[in-house]
This record gives C-alpha cells, structure tokens and sequence, in this order.
C-alpha cells in the first residue's frame, strides 16, 4: 500500500487537475457566451448600417429628382400670350378670335326671343 503522504499528494494533484479542467471549461463557456454577444452586436450594426444606406440613398434619389424637376419654359408662354395678344382682346377660347358679334349683344329689341 502506499503511504498517506504520496497519497495525500496524488489526491491533491488530482484535485487540482479538476479545478484547472473546471476552471477552462467555465473559461470555455465564458467565451461562446462572449462570441455569440459580439456576433450579436455585429448583425445588429450591419442592420443599423444598411438603414442608413437605405435612407442616403432616397436622399440622393430625392435631390436628384428635385435637381432634374421639369421647369416651365417661361419663354414659350410669353411668346404665346405675345401672339395671343395680337389678336385682340375679344378673341377668347369660348369666343375664337373674331370675339362676339357686337349686334347679338343689344338689348332692348322688339323682336321676340331676340330674333
């Protein structure tokens, strides 16, 4: 049989082999534990980053719209309203541009109905 001494001491190597076993395997845990909060906080900015893409992105489209808005040609309407001028102030769009004859327009006739 061995003596207590030798014994006490394998006992206490042994114990000291499961506490380090131990120890890495909580070191072990501790670890995924962390991995999976960093691949966590990673997929969460990688969402934040693609949302503010998104939204640089309609910005850029917005200000191009604006910057490529049709403006109206105030030159063509000047000149229409030049020529449209010219022909007098009786020629409307109801009336075309001979106007009203001014005969249909006296009041007090004899006539019935205006004939």
């Amino acid at each position: 049989m061995a003596d207590p001494v030798s014994a006490a001491i394998l006992i206490g190597a042994g114990i000291a082999g499961a506490g380090t076993i131990g120890s890495s395997i909580y070191s072990g845990e501790q670890g995924k534990k962390q991995q999976k909060k960093s691949l966590r906080m990673q997929q969460q900015q990688m969402r934040e980053a693609e949302a503010r893409a998104t939204s640089q992105q309609r910005r850029s489209e917005q200000e191009m719209a604006r910057a490529n808005a049709k403006k109206p040609d105030i030159s063509a309407i000047m000149q229409a309203a030049q020529e449209a001028s010219k022909a007098g102030a009786a020629g409307t769009m109801l009336t075309g541009p001979r106007g009203v004859d001014p005969n249909a327009l006296q009041l007090g006739r004899t006539s019935l109905l205006g004939e």
